[in-house]
């Protein structure tokens, strides 16, 4: 509300106006110091200043396809009537207008279906991010592309301000000189405090401690650098796994999306890291601990998860020599909707991906794919029917995903949607294999409700 200053989280930015809306001006321009640009997100500055906030969702309203702009006429009066019941905040606007329209209406109004394109000018902010000296370095009304188009320089800054004795290069285990690693290291710089977030990142030369610009950036890098880390500092259980396998396992693995049996066998161990060591450590107390656990445990918990494996790899074996390499035209939307869900459930990198704890349901889901190819040559009317139904609910899921943040869309909750999708595959076309609960297509959109509500 300071004509002068924008707040967001714990930073004060200057603003600054070049204000006609009859002209295709700047508007409001933000003024951002480089070395802040990557902690700021995007929502607080999406609601506009209070004096413009009701014109601008006017116009989105007013800018969304007729089949969906026609649910909220007129447009001012309901602008009006969502922002007497938001509150301006973190939350991005298109979310918070999204919802309250859903509340009001129960249209759901993709992410997307706003056209910021259609704009006035003045009605969307201004960043100009500038060096440390004043400089401008760039000018645009999109955030995220400038902090993409900075990110090196941003992080450079970052890593200037506040790195410090912190990063260390080419670790294989947790360095003797450092007791702890903080959440987060600041530095005032210019007037602005600048803020790292220190963390582990997997290298092809080791492990680092980097100071990264962003807490999400450092919390992603963290679980494959912790991961990586304590491989390094226990023994590997790769060879002795491979000297007890006997032939025909053999046979059976050695033929796997991860590419090779060392690397298949790599990948069991990362999953077996995963369960010994399921959350993050930030002392060398705390990693030691962990280490003597992981070693003693490690081999034992690889074979269990190979184990695992062996029949999951089994089921897929199934699955591809059951596939058409020309499938009737009767048969080919069946053919392609089984390949795209393959592509899915078995990328290279599946085992730790996938999760020791739900390796038995993949296997399940691929037996069901099996039982769904003995059926399509007898029924592809059947087939056809069955695979429209799990379309519908996957729109419904991918709509949710276009709805939601990048961050957001990878909540665990979002991902357990997916699985309930893979649940709800098996009740059509394997009902006899049981599902892992129950689930019907009333659930899976009572559950992406929730996520909306």
């Amino acid at each position: 509300d300071n004509p002068d200053r924008w707040r967001t989280g714990d930073l004060t930015l200057p603003l600054s106006y070049r204000f006609d809306p009859s002209a295709d001006d700047d508007g409001v321009t933000v003024h951002i110091p480089v070395g802040v640009l990557a902690r700021l997100g995007g929502g607080d500055f999406s609601w506009q200043i209070p004096a413009l906030r009701e014109e601008l969702v006017t116009a989105l309203i007013r800018g969304l396809p007729k089949d969906l702009r026609r649910n909220f006429v007129p447009a001012p009066d309901t602008a009006r009537a969502v922002l007497a019941e938001l509150d301006p905040g973190p939350e991005p606007l298109l979310e918070a207008l999204q919802r309250s329209l859903h509340r009001r209406t129960g249209v759901l109004v993709p992410i997307d279906a706003f056209d910021m394109g259609k704009l006035p000018a003045h009605l969307r902010v201004t960043f100009a991010v500038e060096a440390g000296d004043g400089t401008e370095m760039a000018r645009g009304k999109d955030l995220a592309v400038l902090q993409e188009k900075l990110a090196g320089t941003s992080r450079r800054a970052v890593a200037a301000a506040v790195a410090g004795d912190w990063e260390r290069h080419g670790l294989r285990t947790w360095p003797e000189d450092l007791a702890e690693l903080p959440r987060t290291v600041e530095r005032q710089v210019d007037g602005h405090a600048v803020r790292g977030y220190p963390g582990l990142a997997a290298t092809p030369a080791g492990v680092d401690v980097r100071v990264f610009a962003t807490e999400a950036e450092r919390d992603a890098a963290f679980r494959p650098g912790l991961r990586r880390l304590l491989r390094l500092a226990t023994p590997s259980p790769v060879k002795s796994l491979e000297k007890g396998l006997d032939p025909r396992t053999r046979l059976v693995l050695g033929s796997n999306p991860d590419g090779s049996l060392s690397a298949l066998l790599d990948d069991c161990a990362d999953a077996a890291v995963d369960v010994l060591a399921p959350a993050a450590v930030w002392t060398r107390a705390e990693f030691d601990a962990v280490r003597v656990r992981v070693g003693a445990g490690l081999a034992g918990a690889a074979a269990e998860v190979l184990s695992r494996i062996a029949r999951v790899l089994e089921a897929l074996h199934e699955v591809e020599l059951q596939l058409p390499a020309n499938p009737s035209p009767a048969q080919a939307d069946a053919v392609g909707d089984i390949r795209a869900q393959l592509s899915s459930l078995v990328p290279k990198g599946f085992v730790a991906a996938t999760g020791a704890a739900h390796l038995n349901d993949l296997t399940r889901y691929l037996t069901g794919i099996s039982r769904r190819l003995e059926r399509l040559p007898h029924a592809p009317a059947a087939d056809r029917e069955r695979m429209d139904r799990v379309h519908a609910v996957e729109d419904a899921y991918r709509e949710l995903l276009q709805a939601l943040s990048p961050t957001r869309a990878a909540g665990e909750d979002i991902r357990d949607i997916a699985r309930l999708i893979e649940e709800f595959r098996v009740s059509l076309w394997a009902q006899q294999l049981g599902t892992a609960r129950p689930v019907s297509e009333q659930r899976i959109y009572r559950a992406i409700d929730k996520v909306l509500a």
